[in-house]
């Protein structure tokens, strides 16, 4: 019998899970979780949702940060959420500077499709939480349910701003921070659960 699909998030990383910074975060000290975050994801992590980091690390491109740096700071980020009862599956990233035109950094699909072979899953219904039109376009071009948290980079730009991202965007759902994004998904996988037990039985006869 062939395994079922996991039930899978995509997000993206600073500004979601981490305070972003302009100048990169180069090393684990630097990596400050926003409130509330590492609790949201373990809280999905219990429902049986997976959650994958996909997120550009363009510093490494730019000579800024080593891939040293950035495996320690994703041991922090690992060793934080441990602590609070939570996992990250995976995490996806694209390494390269923008001018080098790759089909993996964000606005580009390129790893939610390596996401996707990786885990069999069919990203319609794979939502995928992004702080930035960029990231809220490359959700739209992996066809994802896009999700706009205003934290991060969402949260420097007027709500007119956000505004015409969504517009650009359709069916782009906001929330606060990642945390409403798992309460409003946790309740909505309640409200289908309910509708699913009071739907009523086929009819045995066959009429």
């Amino acid at each position: 019998m062939p395994v079922a699909p996991p039930k899978l998030i995509i997000i993206g990383r600073d500004g979601i899970l981490n305070l972003f910074r302009e100048d990169h975060v180069k090393e684990p000290e630097e990596w400050e979780p926003i409130p509330g975050a590492l609790e949201a994801v373990a809280q999905l992590n219990h429902a049986g949702w997976h959650v994958v980091l996909a997120t550009n690390q363009s510093g490494i491109g730019r000579g800024l940060v080593d891939m040293a740096s950035v495996n320690e700071v994703h041991l922090r980020l690992m060793k934080m959420l441990a602590a609070k009862g939570g996992r990250i599956d995976a995490v996806f990233f694209c390494p390269h500077a923008p001018e080098e035109a790759c089909d993996c950094r964000k606005p580009q699909p390129g790893m939610m499709f390596d996401i996707a072979r990786r885990y069999g899953v069919d990203l319609k219904q794979v939502p995928m939480v992004a702080d930035t039109l960029r990231d809220l376009q490359a959700a739209q071009a992996a066809g994802c349910p896009p999700h706009l948290i205003k934290t991060g980079r969402a949260a420097e730009v007027t709500e007119g701003e956000r505004a015409q991202w969504v517009a650009s965007v359709p069916g782009t759902t906001v929330h606060a921070d990642l945390g409403a994004f798992a309460r409003h998904l946790l309740q909505r996988d309640a409200a289908a659960t309910k509708a699913a037990a009071q739907a009523p039985a086929p009819d045995s006869q066959g009429h």
